[in-house]
């Protein structure tokens, strides 16, 4: 195996890595959203997980966060909770924030 060769491959491990890292943080922002939106809504306990839970899948229905940012607005629209769009955008950056800082402490 050749030094480009062998730098190839520690790019394309890297590139992987961060692909999961992405993932993972995407993932637990979402579940952070769900439960932040759940207790917007007045649902605690394993209605407020369950309903994280459906955040969390709703982001695999296309790429990027307007699927996520639609179920979160037809939710509260639907509850008649009062939040402006630009406070479930402001959460979901706030809460990337924190999901990123608890898988870099292993939480």
């Amino acid at each position: 195996m050749t030094t480009f060769d062998k730098r190839e491959e520690g790019f394309e491990k890297k590139f992987a890595h961060d692909e999961e890292l992405r993932f993972k943080a995407n993932a637990r922002r979402n579940k952070l959203l769900g439960l932040w939106a759940a207790e917007k809504m007045g649902l605690s306990g394993p209605a407020a997980d369950a309903y994280a839970k459906e955040v969390v899948v709703a982001d695999f229905e296309e790429a990027g966060d307007d699927d996520v940012f639609r179920k979160i607005r037809k939710d509260f629209d639907a509850k008649s909770v009062a939040q402006s769009d630009q406070d479930i955008r402001k959460a979901m950056i706030d809460l990337m924030g924190q999901a990123i800082e608890q898988i870099k402490a292993g939480t």
